[in-house]
């Protein structure tokens, strides 16, 4: 039997834009949705500024080549596919960016550029258990001796009619999945335990209200002091 590996929590954020009445700065090639404006802010105040070639981000840094991403998200970026399939259902001129960015990792071939990062990347949805994924995908990843540290990212956006819908369908088929009351994301950096500071990964604390089925890792991520 392979021994359970707990990984810790080098560094977090969770930004809820919502409750924070602040608008997201855009991301260059990146239009209409605020899906990838927010994973952007949110690994941000997570990992802080990428930094330069001549001064590389702290925590990215070191283990450019050894840090993975994993991103989780059950509905994705709902809004860039409405608003393509919109566009091809009424016959009007299609939007090369919104080709691109309807592919829910594009955000991250962005940010790995920014932080320097040429780590495995990896995308997760379930209509349960999402964050738990994650965190397991992450530990998994862990237990590579090419992988140093995981960077993982959740996040959902308010429903609209389409994935109101949906969750209600994945509700009935069973699915434990419940949408935040806003749009939110969460950021983890990962790595093993007894490599450096950190606090211990222990899932399971109730979290703040509102935050669907992101509650435990936003709770994850409101422990951890940021620098």
């Amino acid at each position: 039997m392979t021994a359970t590996l707990t990984p810790r929590v080098v560094a977090a954020a969770r930004v809820s834009p919502h409750t924070e009445d602040v608008e997201l700065p855009g991301v260059p090639g990146f239009v209409v949705s605020s899906f990838n404006p927010l994973v952007r802010e949110t690994v941000r105040r997570c990992l802080g500024e990428p930094g330069t070639l001549a001064a590389p981000n702290r925590l990215t840094g070191p283990y450019p080549d050894s840090t993975a991403i994993v991103l989780a998200t059950v509905a994705g970026d709902a809004t860039t596919s409405d608003v393509a399939s919109q566009k091809l259902v009424s016959g009007r001129v299609h939007n090369p960016l919104l080709f691109f960015q309807s592919v829910t990792t594009s955000i991250l071939g962005h940010l790995t550029i920014e932080y320097g990062i040429t780590g495995p990347v990896s995308c997760i949805a379930a209509d349960s258990g999402v964050g738990e994924q994650a965190l397991d995908a992450a530990e998994l990843l862990l237990r590579d001796e090419d992988i140093d540290q995981v960077l993982v990212i959740a996040v959902e956006l308010a429903v609209n009619p389409r994935t109101e819908a949906a969750f209600g369908h994945l509700a009935v088929q069973g699915g434990t999945a419940r949408p935040p009351e806003g749009d939110l994301a969460v950021a983890l950096l990962l790595r093993r335990p007894g490599e450096g500071a950190g606090t211990e990964l222990c899932p399971g604390r109730p979290g703040p209200e509102g935050t669907g089925h992101l509650r435990a890792l936003a709770a994850l991520a409101d422990r951890i002091p940021r620098p």
